[in-house]
């Protein structure tokens, strides 16, 4: 499998959970004065960037970590990148 394959995988997966989190705050009422409303909303909004910010800074990890991957990738590196658990070394023995 292509390195690429993984990164777009990968970066989607990230791009939905900075997507999702816009869905939290709320438009301010019609009615009322944009200024003040906006005001009362303020610790929506400051969730917001700070989710932002730490999503984006795993992210950036994330990208470091499989910059020195090869061009191809096997097996185990796709399940380390899929579950918390990390791939075995071949060169161990059982």
């Amino acid at each position: 499998m292509d390195t690429n394959r993984l990164e777009a995988f990968s970066d989607g997966v990230f791009a939905i959970a900075i997507t999702l989190l816009v869905l939290e705050i709320k438009v301010p009422p019609p009615d009322a004065a944009l200024g003040a409303a906006l005001l009362q909303l303020w610790p929506s909004y400051l969730a917001y960037v700070v989710s932002f910010l730490v999503i984006g800074a795993i992210w950036i990890n994330h990208h470091a970590i499989h910059k020195p991957t090869p061009s191809r990738i096997d097996d185990p590196t796709v399940g380390s990148d899929t579950s918390a658990e990390s791939p075995r070394d071949p060169s161990e023995n059982d």
